[in-house]
């Protein structure tokens, strides 16, 4: 059975020929037929309202079948819509008809079998229409939960927390609101030693248990406001905004500190001990430029001396020159 709503344009500068044509289309079922006598004609109809098929005569004053159909294709990539092509001809030859499949032609219809092709080629076109709108309704909602599990996709799965990705939206945000309206932000790196030799040892359920106590840890230990997350294997982050770079110390974070190497962590393995060290860089106006991967770059070439020392190791960041 034809889809009434099919969409269908008829270019042809013949007021015969269109007459013929629409009524052969109207007896076979079909009800959305435009009609235009040229091809600028038809490139504003399209414009306004994309067809499914183009009926279109090749040998046409102003402009011809297939630079019709080359206008037709810029307009369906500008679009994301398909418009199914058929030139009417009474021309032949294999020559002539390879060319215009190159040029973008989906079929033809021959002018001296008109009668008889014309439904059957519509018919076919309004079946393979049908399949290009499910195929592209489909693509456009794979390409619509792609992208919508790309903007979801800042949650570490283990602990919770966000992960890298969302402390780093959240550290360039924060950055910015710094350059304009001023205040202070501190970003802790924490770093913990053990958790790899632990996985080792243990295996990655017990990994996944003692990433999931350090997570609830670390949660009790941060201001409610305060944004933490977990950014990889064996690193936490934290982003603190304060009013003053003074607060950006590290006697601000002792018990942070503390609470992660005096305390050890009840684990189905038993009470467990890890060694994290913590570097802590600190944002404020006289600091930019600057973006987050320089202060995430930065936290990282800090954590080496903050295991050796036992000690949080601060950096406040400063314009150069």
């Amino acid at each position: 059975m034809p889809n009434p709503q099919l969409s269908i344009l008829v270019v042809d500068d013949a007021k015969f020929s269109s007459v013929m044509i629409g009524r052969a289309l109207s007896k076979a079922g079909y009800q959305d037929i435009r009609f235009a006598d040229s091809a600028s004609a038809a490139l504003a109809l399209i414009e306004q309202r994309p067809a499914n098929v183009l009926l279109a005569d090749w040998l046409m004053p102003e402009m011809d079948g297939l630079e019709l159909t080359a206008q037709v294709r810029q307009q369906d990539e500008m679009s994301a819509h398909y418009t199914y092509v058929i030139l009417l001809t009474g021309r032949d030859g294999q020559d002539v008809l390879s060319q215009a499949f190159d040029r973008g032609v989906d079929d033809f219809i021959s002018k001296s079998a008109m009668h008889e092709q014309l439904v059957p080629r519509v018919y076919a076109a309004d079946r393979l229409c049908g399949s290009l709108q499910r195929l592209t309704q489909t693509n456009r909602t794979l390409t619509e939960d792609l992208n919508d599990l790309e903007q979801r996709n800042l949650i570490d799965p283990i602990t919770g927390l966000g992960n890298s990705r969302y402390m780093n939206q959240k550290l360039g945000d924060s950055l910015r609101q710094i350059e304009s309206r001023g205040g202070a932000l501190c970003y802790l790196l924490i770093g913990l030693q053990e958790l790899a030799s632990q996985r080792d040892r243990h295996g990655e359920e017990y990994h996944h248990e003692l990433l999931r106590g350090v997570a609830r840890r670390l949660q009790q230990l941060v201001r409610p406001l305060d944004v933490l997350s977990r950014l990889d294997e064996d690193h936490f982050g934290l982003l603190a905004l304060v009013d003053d770079v003074k607060a950006c110390a590290p006697s601000s974070f002792k018990r942070l500190h503390e609470g992660l190497n005096l305390k050890a962590f009840k684990t189905s393995e038993g009470f467990v001990s890890l060694k994290a060290g913590i570097s802590l860089v600190s944002v404020d106006a006289n600091a930019f430029p600057t973006d987050a991967p320089a202060v995430t770059t930065q936290a990282r070439s800090l954590l080496r001396d903050a295991y050796a020392t036992g000690r949080i190791v601060p950096l406040r960041l400063k314009q150069s020159g």
